[in-house]
């Protein structure tokens, strides 16, 4: 039963979709959180993470049936439940419909139950704030990320425009946002991923919710800004007695800051309880799963096991899988692309006339090579050039000075007609793939459109490469009717690495391109890198910041900071014996499960 503190409590949460042949995607879970708690959320994509808190905030889109046998959020002694209806949402409550025009619960518990639906914007940001797990498409494209979180500020406090600004300038600063002035004046697109995910973080923070949801908010940063997020909801929680959901794929990260775990796959439970418990000594098969998918030192060489094969071998798949000869490029090996004294900045101020008189620099003289089958890894913070160097490599950012050479041309100077050829051979899957996918387009026409432009392949055997794409990153072949926004952030990602992979690249980037997956589906697609690795060639630079993930799968590694790098060698060498102090600082920062 629910103790005194208990600040949530929902019993046997039911969520489907469709009519006669429903889809059940979540099924009767329970759970409860005490304040100053914080209950991870743990499971693969699609497991029904994201459902249960959309749920809890009133957001479920419209088609979706809900049936909850109790739910109580009480905030000050103030009975709250925030539900809100779509076009045909329907509700249950202990067998007792709502009545959609009262919004009350037609049985004697009602009282738990009763909050006005004008009321529910302002309860969403007051008492429950939520971090979603798609930083761009959650923000005003054309508005300035500081207007935006002064407005959040001004809808729940009295305050004046200044006494806002003043006090959004201030959350910047607390999220760990360099020069927090300049930052409140650009805009989301003029912001990394890892940016704008704090902005965001700050959003929801700034009005001190007594329920504090996170749906994988620290996806996109790197592991010392995360550590300082993690921190931050700690005081958060300390100070105000917050509980806090946080929903993640990251096991390590989850024992680190969760008190309770709650294990979902398919939408159901398979293991509640105490964080030590369940990631130390797991019960369920399942959660054994999950742990020995995820990426280590002592597997690097190897292919990592799936919950799959864990599951359905029913023993330790480590051992159930043969250990194939990795190919692992020489240092003698040819160059694919040869980086040369790279400038990229972007102009600060400019005179009346247009010309540039202060630049910021992104991307100040780096040189470094990559090599034929080779994997090169590139870590560092958030805002230390990284995606920058990835865009100039295939042509997205206009390059100051330098030069970048593949195949005997200079990318840096090349004609824009002379694009469409490199780009078959130079592909990128992109950190944020809501923002890089065509809401207006199908799945399938997306992955028939770089098939058709460059004849990968003969008109009627396009339909079958496309149902092989989707199959190498598991997806279903329905799949590709369907669009962008009726996929999970994990399951977007795989369509954009099946993409990228139309095109059969000679160099393929990775930016945090396994970032948003759960660890089951980042096994099997760093498998399947390999596997294309070894069998075409390919050569890869893979932009992350988690290092374990790096050090797995990198042959070299480069750590860049502040535009420049500055530690370059084996992912041996720098990952586990690093010289500079910078490196011994992003490694201390990991978090250790």
């Amino acid at each position: 039963m629910p103790g005194p503190d208990t600040i949530l409590e929902v019993n046997d949460l039911y969520i489907a979709f469709g009519g006669k042949e429903k889809f059940t995607a979540v099924n009767k879970i329970s759970f409860s959180i005490e304040r100053g708690k914080t209950l991870a959320i743990v499971g693969e994509s699609g497991s029904g993470k994201s459902l249960t808190a959309l749920a809890l905030m009133g957001l479920l889109p419209g088609g979706a049936e809900l049936a909850v046998g109790s739910w109580q959020f009480t905030v000050s002694s103030l009975p709250f439940a925030p539900i809100a209806f779509g076009n045909s949402l329907q509700l249950t409550c202990d067998g007792g419909p709502i009545d959609k025009n009262t919004n009350n619960i037609a049985d004697k518990q009602s009282s738990k139950f009763q909050i006005p639906i004008e009321q529910i914007p302002s309860a969403r940001g007051k008492h429950i704030g939520m971090v979603f797990q798609e930083p761009m498409s959650s923000m005003n494209p054309v508005m300035s990320v500081g207007k935006q979180l002064k407005e959040a500020i001004q809808v729940h406090q009295d305050l004046n425009n200044s006494l806002a600004k003043e006090l959004a300038i201030e959350w910047l600063a607390k999220v760990q946002l360099p020069e927090p002035e300049k930052i409140y004046n650009r805009y989301p697109h003029q912001l990394s991923g890892g940016q704008k995910q704090r902005v965001m973080i700050a959003m929801a923070m700034c009005n001190h919710p007594a329920l504090l949801i996170a749906d994988e908010s620290t996806t996109a940063l790197d592991v010392t800004v995360q550590q300082e997020i993690i921190r931050l909801m700690d005081y958060l929680q300390q100070e105000h007695g917050s509980a806090m959901i946080f929903i993640t794929h990251d096991l390590s990260l989850a024992a680190t800051i969760a008190d309770d775990v709650l294990v979902l796959y398919k939408g159901n439970v398979m293991e509640y309880g105490p964080a030590a418990q369940v990631l130390q000594h797991p019960q369920h098969p399942y959660t054994r799963a999950l742990i020995a998918c995820k990426p280590s030192a002592d597997k690097k060489g190897k292919p990592l096991p799936v919950v799959a094969n864990y599951i359905e071998q029913e023993k330790r798949v480590e051992k159930a899988i043969e250990d194939p000869k990795i190919i692992v490029s020489s240092p003698d090996a040819a160059s694919l692309i040869d980086v040369k004294n790279l400038r990229i900045w972007f102009s600060e101020h400019t005179t009346l006339f247009g010309k540039s008189t202060s630049y910021f620099k992104a991307v100040d003289d780096v040189s470094f090579k990559i090599n034929k089958g080779e994997t090169l890894g590139l870590v560092g913070e958030s805002g230390c050039g990284k995606s920058t160097i990835s865009k100039s490599l295939i042509g997205l950012i206009t390059v100051h000075s330098g030069e970048i050479l593949f195949k005997g041309k200079d990318l840096a100077r090349l004609p824009i007609h002379d694009w469409r050829a490199v780009r078959k051979d130079i592909q990128m899957i992109f950190q944020d793939p809501y923002s890089s996918l065509n809401p207006r387009m199908t799945i399938g026409d997306m992955l028939l459109e770089p098939l058709r432009i460059h004849e990968i392949v003969s008109g009627v055997e396009t339909e079958k490469e496309i149902k092989r794409l989707l199959d190498l990153v598991q997806l279903p072949a329905g799949a590709m009717n369907r669009y962008p926004h009726q996929f999970s952030g994990g399951q977007r990602q795989r369509i954009g690495i099946a993409r990228a992979l139309a095109l059969r690249p000679q160099l393929l980037i990775c930016d945090e391109s396994v970032s948003a997956l759960d660890v089951s589906i980042q096994a099997q697609i760093l498998n399947l890198l390999k596997e294309l690795q070894r069998e075409f060639g390919l050569t890869y630079l893979f932009i992350s910041h988690d290092l374990t993930v790096v050090h797995y799968f990198s042959d070299r590694v480069m750590v860049m900071h502040q535009g420049k790098i500055i530690e370059t060698g084996s992912a041996d060498d720098v990952l586990k014996r690093p010289k500079e102090a910078y490196t011994r600082r992003l490694i201390e920062a990991m978090p250790v499960s």
